[in-house]
């Protein structure tokens, strides 16, 4: 039998007793420090939370709350056609967003992290949307995409078209159109930090190997990037389900998401039980979708490898 006490399934050195107890210490203390702002972002992620669950349980009686507990505003939303329409809608189009900004999100970051000799400066030019207003930059695709727009105006004084194009704004195109620019910088980010963590050697090993510049990139470079995709796509695909400002402006009758919906309920409704319960809703479609593509990802990733 071993003399050292047995604790567990660690043994403890009695010469060592010290060290155990000042680590015990550190890790109080770490936690105490840390108590203080773990409680208060939990208390402002939370509290917005229940009082959102609390409201969709109360019911809109004109200028007054009914708070009697109800699920009548569940029921209403759920049977609504317009809510399922604008659900579905609104994830289509930040699916496609996610989509179409990642697949152009990835060669510029693959570029700045393995190709670009100054990449402080390519960052830098990733930064720049960012000095302006991010309404400033929706109102700028709106004079871009317009009946008189800046592309239309091109295309005519070229001679390409002989009347303006309706089609480039107020629809879904201009709404994908205008997140994805919006939203490109937080997804190349990621990507590029998770291009920066491969080691070279890998890939000089795989070229060693007599592996080709696209066997090297799908066998080595994807799966390893795998993480900041995910990253990214998760950026990107929830906050835009819930914007509802660049719908507004671009999307037209055509490019409204269950965000606008929301902020008319909050708003010139006055109906804040509806508009809690559509929080809700939505945040649980999000989180549905959001949870199975992380798992699909995650599969595929382990398939290519």
């Amino acid at each position: 039998m071993n003399d050292r006490p047995l604790v567990g399934v660690i043994l403890v050195d009695p010469d060592r007793e010290g060290e155990v107890f000042n680590l015990r210490s550190e890790t109080g203390r770490g936690v105490a420090l840390s108590a203080p702002a773990t409680v208060y972002v939990g208390f402002l992620v939370a509290a917005p939370l229940v009082i959102l669950v609390a409201y969709s349980l109360w019911t809109q009686t004109y200028v007054s709350i009914d708070r009697t507990v109800t699920l009548a505003n569940y029921v209403e939303a759920l049977h609504d056609p317009l809510v399922r329409h604008l659900m579905i809608r609104s994830i289509l189009i930040a699916g496609a967003v996610t989509i179409v900004t990642v697949a152009l999100a990835y060669p510029i970051a693959y570029f700045i992290a393995l190709r670009a000799r100054r990449q402080t400066l390519w960052l830098l030019l990733i930064t720049i949307p960012f000095w302006s207003s991010y309404l400033l930059r929706v109102f700028a695709w709106k004079l871009i995409l317009g009946f008189n727009g800046v592309l239309n105006s091109a295309l005519l004084g070229l001679g390409v078209i002989d009347t303006p194009l309706t089609f480039l704004l107020y629809n879904e195109f201009a709404v994908v159109l205008t997140l994805a620019h919006a939203w490109a910088p937080f997804a190349i980010l990621p990507i590029y930090v998770s291009l920066q963590k491969i080691d070279p050697s890998l890939l000089e090993a795989a070229r060693d190997l007599g592996s080709s510049t696209a066997e090297r990139f799908w066998r080595v470079t994807l799966p390893l990037t795998i993480p900041g995709i995910i990253a990214a796509c998760l950026i990107i695909f929830i906050p835009t389900v819930g914007d509802y400002v660049t719908p507004s402006l671009v999307g037209g009758s055509d490019g409204k998401m269950i965000a606008n919906l929301i902020q008319v309920q909050f708003g010139a409704a006055n109906n804040w039980p509806l508009g809690a319960t559509l929080s809700l809703l939505a945040m649980l479609a999000v989180g549905f979708v959001a949870v199975l593509f992380v798992l699909s990802a995650t599969g595929l990733g382990r398939r290519i490898k």
